[in-house]
């Protein structure tokens, strides 16, 4: 197996770990012993990521030489992947792996073509001899299939042998076919008046209906591609010639981010997914290309006649349609403000819908009804308009809740709202894979004394990726002070934390810490054994991560840093723990494990981090003593939805996203469209974080949030010196996949000046303009510490516009 290592994926930390023994050696021609070949395959890893490459080969072909004609063997009775690794078949793949990827490493030292074509022939032989090898890859939690990674590694090499080509959105934007949609039925109404066709029957509960009872009406009402009005898009001239040019050839999901936008909407309206589904792409095309009034048709429709709808994510988990569909509209009604309208009264309830089980979901819906209002909204301060009824926390950093259920957490007795980040500067060519990435907290590269990223960045104005004399050293502390970041994340371990570094980062910069302990996730804390991982039920287990907790708040209870603590990183997901299966078990030791830290630390709150809203219910029932939800998220660029509302109903509690984000990649293109769409995204997923604190217009619980990332990491598509574009799942991004190595608001230019090179993106600026208010920056948006809110439109382009225009200008 590979080297066992921990990977933080989406944090702020990363480690590794060795086991074997040293100097073991396989005879040739003896029985193959998998226990050796491990312990083996363990030092080629390790001498992989020191670069001893003769070391490298010397292990992997002790191997080869004794465990290949066995390997073969189960290779040949293998007509599919298996479900785990098989040994010594793992073994021998990967030792030859291991080998075509030493010659590539040496290939990209010395731009050795000799060197790249040796590898590329190994590569070759791995996917010619062991098509349906796998390996288990412990920090991702995956198999990875070791003859898809070599025609992947292929790929970079040749690209690296003919030069860096143009590709992705480095290069020429593709044709375009139709970027505009024109409808052929409008539809004679833009607010469908639902009620003059049919009866809404039992709202409010799980009977819910609407009857139509003028159906030729609601067709014409609602227009082309709305239900019911489904069947006329064939009879628009656009849908005949389109299938003439065979535009619409192939599957609909091909369909979803293609720049031909009339080809989509025409494909998606006409596919043969469940109505929800199809309702909701055919309004995400309409949306893309303008028509927001047919858009909200769209998703409207859903709202009133498939309330109940759902699809499945990339990871198998549900995924509600009406709820997406109802938060889509009031997105685009407060980005449209024009629009005149807004959306009172519509909800959808799932209960039992916080699991991955939907045969038990009951559906209660309440449809609510477009209604006109005024342009502009404002709210007022709940300290205002409403008393405190409760305050968690003795010290200087404080929790209230207000008598209109509101929540805010105060330091100092002033209100403060988590503007955070993720901040892991890793330097390219660095990756945990390998076991070279080391503490950015002490890493000084230049040997001038100072912590690289923190205080030697640099700002690359002109993108000619070298530091010219206009291009002072800032460092990323200051930066960040300067956008309006106060809040970083970060573990106690494994990596240890640098206390004079931190110190200095809240003393200087004014930017403070939410300290975590990772609570058994990836086997940290617990001293489990990977497979199976942490289990919450295990006394033993218990008893160490209660440990690893407690050395924690001792450590760091004095410290002026901390603004509070947090416990887990998504651990109902699974992973080297068993969090997924035991939930109730899991969240009723995180309760006992916040009760423990509140008699240690009385002073500080205590948070959660889980993913999405998995298993809420059993958080609400179990963990009454945790203070704050916290929960990593990605939804897509119109915020987190229904999530407010549902701690609200369930728990009641205060509400921070511990992590979300957008790369700044996005297949097809350019670099700069791909910034804006980042921009975009980031400045919905704001608003809405925004939109729900105390005294806004939403459920008032939310706290703030914490950005993934500052700075792009290249090591996360496996190899740390090239800049992958490949997309790791798709996901509601801008071209459909999350690229992981493009999540920073940073980037590192072509990576041969890190880790002190700093491209500033435009997410970088809407922030700037968000949380510190730079004059020209945010035009018509108030401070969030007001408590007020209006919508503008576009405005992550109008910020950069500004910020463009204000560069040129010095």
């Amino acid at each position: 197996m590979r080297f066992y290592r921990v990977i933080i994926t989406g944090i702020i930390a990363a480690g590794f770990f060795f086991f074997g023994g040293t100097g073991v050696a396989l005879c040739q021609n003896a029985p193959c012993d998998c226990s050796q070949a491990k312990d083996l395959l363990t030092q080629a890893w390790d001498a992989q990521g020191k670069r001893e490459f003769d070391k490298v080969f010397e292990f992997t072909q002790k191997i080869i030489d004794t465990c290949q004609s066995e390997a073969d063997l189960q290779h040949a009775a293998l007509k599919d992947f298996p479900t785990a690794e098989q040994c010594p078949l793992s073994e021998v793949s990967q030792s030859y792996f291991l080998q075509a990827e030493a010659l590539m490493r040496q290939g990209d030292e010395a731009d050795n073509k000799e060197k790249w074509e040796a590898a590329i022939k190994k590569f070759e032989d791995v996917i010619g001899r062991y098509k349906f090898a796998v390996a288990f890859d412990p920090s991702r939690g995956v198999y990875w299939r070791i003859a898809e990674i070599s025609r992947i590694s292929v790929e970079k090499i040749k690209v690296r042998i003919e030069g860096e080509k143009k590709a992705g959105n480095e290069g020429e934007k593709k044709e375009v076919l139709k970027t505009t949609i024109t409808l052929s039925d409008k539809g004679s109404e833009d607010f469908v008046a639902y009620e003059k066709y049919g009866e809404f029957t039992n709202v409010g509960t799980k009977d819910y209906k609407y009857v139509i009872k003028d159906q030729s009406g609601l067709s014409v009402a609602v227009g082309e591609g709305i239900y019911p009005n489904t069947s006329s898009i064939k009879k628009d001239p656009a849908y005949v010639k389109a299938v003439k040019e065979k535009r619409l050839e192939g599957s609909h999901w091909n369909f979803v981010n293609t720049d031909d936008k009339e080809a989509a909407f025409l494909k998606w309206a006409t596919c043969p997914e469940p109505a929800g589904v199809k309702l909701y792409y055919t309004g995400l095309q309409l949306e893309r290309a303008g028509l927001i009034t047919h858009a909200l048709k769209a998703y409207y429709s859903i709202v009133v006649n498939f309330p109940g709808s759902y699809g499945w994510t990339y990871w198998h988990t549900p995924w509600y349609v009406g709820q997406a569909a109802i938060s889509k509209i009031n997105f685009l009604l407060r980005r449209y403000p024009k629009l005149g309208y807004s959306l009172e009264g519509a909800d959808i309830k799932i209960v039992n819908g916080f699991d991955n089980d939907v045969s038990n979901d009951c559906v209660i819906t309440t449809p609510g009804k477009f209604v006109k209002t005024s342009l502009v909204k404002k709210e007022s301060s709940p300290a205002v308009e409403s008393k405190v009824k409760k305050t968690i926390g003795k010290g200087s950093v404080q929790l209230v809740q207000y008598e209109n259920g509101g929540w805010q957490m105060m330091v100092d007795e002033k209100p403060y709202v988590i503007k955070g980040i993720t901040y892991s500067p890793t330097k390219v060519g660095q990756s945990p894979d390998e076991g070279t990435l080391k503490n950015w907290m002490f890493e000084d590269f230049n040997k001038n004394g100072k912590i690289d990223g923190p205080y030697d960045a640099f700002v690359d104005k002109n993108e000619n990726n070298v530091q010219d004399p206009e291009e002072p050293t800032v460092g990323d502390f200051k930066l960040m002070q300067d956008m309006g970041v106060n809040t970083i994340r970060l573990y106690h371990f494994p990596n240890k934390p640098n206390k004079e570094l931190l110190r200095d980062l809240y003393k200087t910069y004014g930017i403070r810490v939410i300290m975590g302990d990772f609570f058994g996730k990836y086997a940290l804390g617990s001293k489990a054994p990977w497979n199976p991982g942490t289990d919450y039920a295990n006394e033993e287990h218990k008893k160490n991560m209660l440990e690893s907790v407690t050395e924690m708040v001792n450590e760091y209870k004095d410290e002026p840093y901390i603004l509070f603590w947090l416990l887990g990183n998504e651990n109902v997901y699974g992973v080297a723990c068993n969090a997924d299966k035991k939930p109730e078990v899991f969240f009723s030791f995180a309760n006992e494990v916040a009760k423990k830290i509140k008699e240690i630390d009385p002073n500080h709150p205590v948070a959660i981090c889980s993913g999405d809203v998995l298993y809420l219910d059993r958080f609400a029932a179990n963990a009454p003593d945790v203070d704050i939800f916290g929960t990593n998220a990605y939804r897509g660029d119109y915020g987190f939805g229904f999530l407010w509302k549902q701690v609200k109903a369930l728990a009641d509690k205060p509400v921070f996203i511990t992590e979300y984000g957008c790369p700044a990649y996005a297949e097809g293109k350019t670099q700069e469209e791909a910034e804006t769409l980042q921009a975009e995204y980031h400045w919905g997923a704001w608003d809405d974080i925004e939109l729900n604190m105390a005294g806004g217009p939403g459920a008032g619980n939310s706290i703030g949030g914490v950005i993934f990332e500052w700075l792009d990491e290249w090591w996360k598509a496996y190899e740390p010196r090239i800049h992958d574009r490949k997309g790791f799942f798709t996901g509601p991004f801008p071209d459909g996949y999350m690229h992981e190595e493009w999540l920073g608001i940073a980037g590192q230019g072509n990576g041969k000046m890190s880790p002190f090179l700093r491209h500033l993106r435009k997410a970088y600026f809407m922030y700037q303009g968000r949380w510190v208010g730079k004059p020209g920056h945010y035009p018509g948006v108030a401070c969030s510490d007001c408590h007020t809110y209006y919508t503008v439109t576009n405005p992550a382009q109008e910020i950069v516009a500004e910020q463009s225009k204000t560069e040129q200008q010095k």
